[in-house]
């Protein structure tokens, strides 16, 4: 085991400036070289005192960009046309390099490794991705996978009005009595 410490939030790990044990692996095939830790020496220790407000400073500044762009960025769809079978299985699949290349294009420069994607997408749909802006801040997209932008349209359409029916039979459970299509229409001239 290794002692490092970190120069940014890394998750599932800790805070800047906490000094954690990882693997020697980890610390040199990843951290050290990303330079994402320091080898957790006296030297570098002090170091990293010295230079902790500096970091803390350029950290701020990227977590507020990264606030910026996540507000534009946050539950937009993005659309990704591909040849499927009659059963929506694609020919291929959608990987974490076609879906940054997709919200680049869309006028949001984003990387590959952003992408917080388990397998990549094999059927046609909406499939919900996260996207990592900033160690402490990710957003959700929708990449909706068609085999033509009409599609691509329907499929959102359709997801669009089930949820809007799962609102109002919410709504009716609440309030016990079903709503009428005049309250509603009253409701919307309000």
């Amino acid at each position: 085991m290794m002692e490092v410490i970190l120069l940014e939030r890394i998750e599932k790990l800790g805070q800047m400036g906490d000094v954690v044990t990882v693997k020697p692996g980890f610390a040199r095939n990843y951290l050290l070289p990303q330079k994402k830790a320091l080898r957790a020496t006296t030297a570098n220790r002090q170091s990293f005192e010295n230079h902790r407000a500096q970091l803390e400073a350029v950290n701020l500044e990227r977590k507020s960009e990264a606030e910026a762009v996540g507000l534009k960025l946050n539950n937009q769809i993005f659309v990704i046309v591909r040849q499927a079978s009659d059963n929506d299985q694609l020919y291929g699949s959608v990987t974490v390099r076609n879906i940054a290349q997709t919200v680049t294009d869309a006028g949001f420069t984003i990387d590959s490794k952003q992408v917080q994607m388990g397998n990549p997408i094999k059927s046609l749909g909406l499939h919900s991705i996260r996207i990592l802006l900033h160690p402490e801040i990710s957003v959700s997209v929708t990449i909706n996978v068609a085999r033509s932008e009409e599609e691509a349209e329907l499929q959102a359409n359709e997801v669009n009005s089930t949820r809007d029916e799962q609102v109002s039979k919410a709504t009716q459970s609440q309030s016990g009595a079903p709503i009428q299509e005049e309250d509603l229409a009253h409701d919307q001239e309000k």
